[in-house]
């Protein structure tokens, strides 16, 4: 049986109206998704080294290869083909139609680009526990939860298109190297705002009730959570105070 996000203080007094849950929605954007985190922060401003670069690269790499597992979970709970149809997208745009190439390849175009090799990358050899713990969290918020709240899970594309635009320039400017693997986020740049706006559309038609709607709430902060959660292994692992846990990923050079 799904599972609900507990929703303390929150109280039946009447629904938000469209425009309402929507700004309470973008509001969790704008206070807790992971653009403000200290890692993306110097990666914009160009103050991480190639190595830095590597261990972001390597570990966000098994988040990126459970999105489509994540989409093939929600997938199956539900039963109306029409939905079906539009999400499967998704597993589509990550695992690509002809020969795999969709976005999880992309992006181990781009970890190539920071120096990986492509079969270290795929292994999953050197991986932070604690960004494991934090993607598999998200396949289990998706797993156990209503279909209602595994959507709006995802409603962080809400925010991503100004992040991949920012980190696009930035990276151009700051990391050259890194600009034959960049195909990753130009593909996102219009896969991420249709996504959302279907996410968006089916939670505010979907939660009938002040608490449905609290929990899609919670849920979006869940997600940010998991993101910052993600950041939070790397940075400290590999910037400060760069305690690097037995058996990870060690980059071999420090050069920018």
């Amino acid at each position: 049986m799904a599972t609900q996000l507990a929703t303390p203080g929150a109280a039946e007094t009447g629904l938000l109206t469209y425009q309402e849950l929507h700004d309470r929605l973008r509001a969790v954007g704008g206070a807790r998704y992971h653009h403000r985190h200290p890692f993306h922060l110097r990666m914009h401003k160009g103050e991480l080294t190639r190595g830095q670069l590597q261990a972001w690269a390597l570990n966000r790499y098994y988040y990126q290869s459970r999105i489509p597992i994540k989409d093939a979970l929600l997938l199956a709970k539900s039963d109306d083909p029409a939905f079906r149809r539009t999400w499967r997208k998704r597993i589509l745009d990550h695992d690509g139609d002809t020969d795999g190439y969709g976005g999880v390849e992309k992006w181990i175009q781009l970890a190539e680009a920071t120096g990986l090799e492509r079969n270290y990358v795929i292994s999953g050899k050197g991986l932070l526990p604690g960004v494991i713990f934090a993607v598999d969290a998200y396949l289990a918020l998706v797993r156990d939860s209503s279909l209602l709240v595994a959507v709006a899970s995802s409603l962080t594309e809400l925010f991503s298109r100004d992040l991949i635009s920012l980190r696009m320039d930035q990276m151009r400017i700051h990391y050259p190297y890194l600009i034959p693997g960049l195909a990753y986020f130009q593909g996102r740049l219009t896969q991420a705002p249709e996504d959302a706006a279907f996410a968006l559309d089916y939670v505010s038609t979907h939660a009938k009730t002040r608490a449905e709607q609290e929990q899609v709430i919670r849920a979006l902060e869940r997600k940010c959570e998991i993101l910052w959660a993600q950041l939070d292994a790397i940075d400290y692992a590999y910037v400060q105070p760069g305690n690097i846990p037995p058996g990870c990923f060690v980059p071999q050079t420090d050069a920018g």
